[in-house]
């Protein structure tokens, strides 16, 4: 009974993807969640409550942001001497490239910037909250003992590639880089290379590991 349970909530919320993929928000609903996972809709308010509760299952899910495994691409260097540098580019590059894939999640981040609730604001909660766990990657004293404001760098370097991902839905070219191709996405991914390492070298960071 569990294991059709739980079969059943993954079709509902992989329905939530689709749809959110193919028509933003403005499609869905209960009814439409459950025309498109092929079930009876009495089963969404059993097992999440609503709708409400549904989107925020969703948001709380790998199906809505990538899994620290999918970002990273393989495991994190437990023994701490990983150059943060280095790490933080790969942060970077992983969360650009999944991104890139996740219409859903797309959506979801459109969705933010043009309202405000109570559901937008759990929405960014989650991955406010995701966010913020990259950041213990990194030497807890790295901010202060260089004066490098880590959160305010992340913060910039995260919004502009949040940013040109969306944009690509609607533009081919930003500043002369084409977002149609692979190449100008290996541009920008270039250019967050030289952005984290010039950064971290102007504070005397480059190879210095977590427990350095």
């Amino acid at each position: 009974m569990k294991r059709n349970r739980k079969m059943t909530e993954a079709k509902i919320l992989e329905a939530v993807g689709r749809l959110l993929a193919g028509q933003g928000f403005e499609g869905l609903g209960v009814n439409a969640v459950a025309r498109e996972a092929g079930v009876d809709k009495v089963l969404i308010y059993r097992y999440f409550g609503g709708l409400d509760e549904l989107l925020r299952a969703f948001a709380g899910s790998s199906r809505f942001w990538p899994t620290r495994e999918e970002i990273l691409g393989g495991a994190l260097d437990d023994s701490g001497r990983e150059d943060p540098a280095a790490l933080s580019v790969r942060i970077l590059h992983g969360y650009l490239r999944e991104l890139r894939v996740r219409p859903d999640s797309q959506e979801i981040l459109r969705w933010e910037l043009i309202r405000r609730n109570e559901l937008t604001d759990e929405l960014a909660r989650v991955r406010e909250a995701q966010g913020l766990s990259w950041l213990d990657d990194l030497p807890a004293d790295l901010g202060a003992r260089s004066g490098l404001d880590l959160a305010a760098v992340a913060a910039l370097l995260h919004a502009g590639l949040v940013y040109l991902v969306l944009r690509a839905k609607t533009a081919d070219v930003y500043q002369g880089v084409d977002l149609r191709t692979e190449s100008g996405w290996s541009r920008i991914e270039g250019a967050v290379d030289v952005l984290v390492r010039a950064c971290f070298d102007h504070y005397g960071l480059v190879g210095r590991g977590k427990n350095e």
